[in-house]
């Protein structure tokens, strides 16, 4: 399937979750916030979402600094 990922095309594989795509994507979740589609994903909820084709999502790490 392809979504967009931080604004890149991606070919993902089907029935990939939210927290597989930030395991394979991140080296740790700590410090992440995501949204599907423009709508935050709490944290706890991303083993159940599933992504679908089309989708577009965002990931975001904080990091310190100034």
């Amino acid at each position: 399937m392809n979504v967009t990922v931080n604004g890149e095309t991606a070919e993902l594989a089907d029935g990939l979750t939210l927290a597989d795509l930030v395991a394979a994507r991140l080296r740790s979740d700590k410090g992440v916030a995501a949204a599907v589609d423009g709508e935050v994903a709490p944290k706890a909820t991303w083993p159940a979402v599933v992504i679908r084709d089309g989708q577009a999502i965002e990931l975001l790490t904080a990091v310190q600094g100034g």
